[in-house]
């Protein structure tokens, strides 16, 4: 059986809406996580697979283009693909349908790092006849390395909560976007305005860290970092319709 494509229906539960009754964007890229773990674990790298070598993958940009959010009950087919993987490093997309209409649109860039050494390294397991699809995009730009130099103000100081944390213990990726969008106007966040978001993890957080959440509108929309000691751990890029 080829399992190198991969598709998974969900049905949107109210836990993960906003009062709008649309999901959340943070709940919107942990099902996209959700279904790409599902995929690696079928395929034989799954996150089982990955630590009898110590290894795990990790989450380095992502790129969103967003037409409409599922609502509430709406019953969701997510399909993903791998497009590269090579050495340390995958690009993974995705296509979120309703009714057979398309969305949202993802592309992300992982990483697999070592989970004693908490640094990167090739995949230690053999893919077999595993196939990735060079010249099958799903977004129309792809992701990017964000310009961390942007201008920014300083909105609040978060400290890392328990609830926060992952099971490899350090905060859950999902977690920066949600610290983020809190912080928004919330007229942007509920009413369908955001056309795109970029999202770029550089360095990981734990628990009792505290962080500097900044942000700052820009000429497509807004930009925001999550830094310790004056050091970027992770930017968000909006783009506004």
């Amino acid at each position: 059986m080829d399992n190198s494509t991969f598709e998974k229906n969900w049905e949107i539960n109210f836990t993960q809406c906003y009062s709008n009754a649309r999901i959340r964007y943070s709940d919107l890229s942990n099902l996209l996580q959700l279904t790409a773990g599902e995929h690696a674990t079928i395929s034989g790298f799954g996150f089982k697979e990955m630590a009898k070598n110590n290894q795990t993958w990790v989450l380095s940009r992502i790129r969103f283009e967003i037409s409409r959010l599922p609502k509430w009950m709406d019953k969701v087919t997510i399909k993903t693909w791998i497009q590269r993987l090579e050495g340390a490093k995958s690009t993974r997309n995705f296509e979120v349908y309703v009714n057979n209409q398309l969305y949202v649109a993802a592309s992300s860039y992982w990483a697999v790092i070592n989970t004693v050494k908490r640094g990167p390294e090739e995949l230690a397991i053999a893919l077999g006849n595993f196939k990735t699809f060079p010249d099958r995009f799903s977004t129309q730009k792809p992701f990017s390395k964000l310009n961390l130099a942007q201008a920014v103000k300083s909105i609040e100081n978060y400290t890392v909560k328990i609830s926060d944390l992952d099971i490899v213990n350090h905060a859950n990726n999902v977690k920066y976007l949600d610290w983020c969008m809190d912080r928004l106007p919330m007229e942007l966040v509920l009413t369908n305005q955001i056309a795109a978001i970029e999202m770029n993890y550089l360095r990981e957080l734990r628990y009792n860290d505290t962080v500097e959440i900044s942000g700052n509108s820009t000429e497509i929309g807004y930009f925001m970092t999550v830094a310790k000691h004056e050091h970027i751990s992770f930017a968000l890029e909006i783009e506004t319709k």
